[in-house]
């Protein structure tokens, strides 16, 4: 019996996988300045779950908005945590999975929407598969568009193939296409690498295995972390087309854009530097850089070409600037808790 089937079998025996006396799922949102959208993703959820217990943990990153009156006023059942200063995605999450009460946590972001019962399938889809640690849901965009959800983890292959900007010449190759997995129209059911973390629900005895989400991420690669720790401890990532939820997108990380940008690149370093060796993180660095360089003229080009656009471009144009020479000389600065990982690669 491998890792996994005897971590369940125990679980099982000693009734931390049944139901008794524990909701099915605790959905845990995380939220910063979300009023108007946490309204209406809690209302999804209440409406739109019917088959399952559940009870809903809501993390507060010292919001200005009256996210947290609000929420209580219209929620009395949600169970509120008000952090004093934004603590990051990552550890709010954390946060909810220690208050955590379910058999599985759904980390659920602020800005989706739950449809047509959506928690309830993706659940029973998890129980049919015992193995399984970590499971997400088709995810849709507001105009009811496909969203990619699903991707392998960062390699030096799929690095090469975004810094080149052959994945979207060729997105439908599987050979150039393969890290965003853009080939695939998500109808079928299948393991893949990683799962987006604005829908993931994850198996408590999972958890218990491999423990919760690294929070040197702060913002960003959380969820690529998480599912390749289970996939290394030898659970299974699972994607099921039969539930369906809507994604905004970026209603926090709007306020910093170029924070928020040079993070996402910085957490993939992060990725490298923590589960590679020091060759395939200097390659990586170097491709960063690289992605960033080659998208500096366009920017530049644009900013000219596109006078109502001017201040835009030239915006993007320096995050790029920034961006290659930071991946080079000083990676760290793109992290917005760079003082969290100095310590932990001390």
């Amino acid at each position: 019996m491998n890792s996994v089937k005897r971590v369940f079998a125990v679980a099982k025996a000693t009734g931390r996988a049944s139901a008794v006396s524990r909701p099915d799922v605790s959905v845990i949102i995380v939220g910063w300045n979300t009023r108007d959208i946490l309204m209406d993703c809690l209302r999804s959820v209440y409406s739109e779950t019917r088959e399952v217990e559940f009870e809903v943990i809501y993390i507060d990153n010292a919001s200005r908005d009256d996210s947290v009156a609000t929420a209580r006023r219209e929620f009395p059942s949600v169970t509120i945590v008000e952090n004093k200063e934004n603590l990051g995605f990552v550890a709010g999450c954390n946060q909810g999975i220690a208050r955590a009460e379910g058999r599985y946590a759904l980390l659920l972001n602020s800005d989706t929407i739950i449809l047509e019962d959506a928690i309830s399938k993706v659940l029973r889809f998890a129980d049919r598969h015992p193995l399984g640690a970590a499971f997400g849901c088709r995810v849709l965009n507001p105009n009811l568009s496909t969203q990619l959800s699903c991707f392998m983890v960062p390699s030096l292959l799929n690095m090469l193939l975004s810094a080149s900007y052959l994945n979207h010449i060729f997105p439908r190759s599987r050979f150039f296409g393969r890290q965003m997995m853009t080939w695939w129209d998500y109808s079928d059911e299948r393991e893949v690498e990683t799962v987006s973390g604005c829908f993931i629900l994850v198996r408590r005895v999972a958890i218990e295995a491999i423990g919760m989400m690294d929070p040197v991420y702060y913002f960003y690669g959380d969820d690529l972390d998480w599912c390749y720790r289970f996939r290394k401890a030898g659970w299974k990532v699972m994607y099921t087309p039969s539930a369906s939820i809507i994604h905004f997108g970026g209603q926090s990380s709007k306020y910093m854009r170029r924070t928020f940008r040079l993070q996402l690149f910085g957490t993939t370093l992060l990725f490298l530097r923590l589960n590679k060796n020091r060759l395939a993180f200097i390659a990586g660095s170097i491709l960063n850089s690289l992605f960033f360089a080659l998208r500096c003229p366009y920017w530049l080009a644009r900013s000219v070409l596109c006078r109502r656009e001017r201040r835009a471009s030239l915006q993007e144009a320096g995050t790029c600037a920034i961006g290659s020479l930071l991946s080079i000389f000083d990676w760290k600065r793109m992290l917005m808790n760079r003082d969290v990982v100095e310590a932990r690669l001390r």
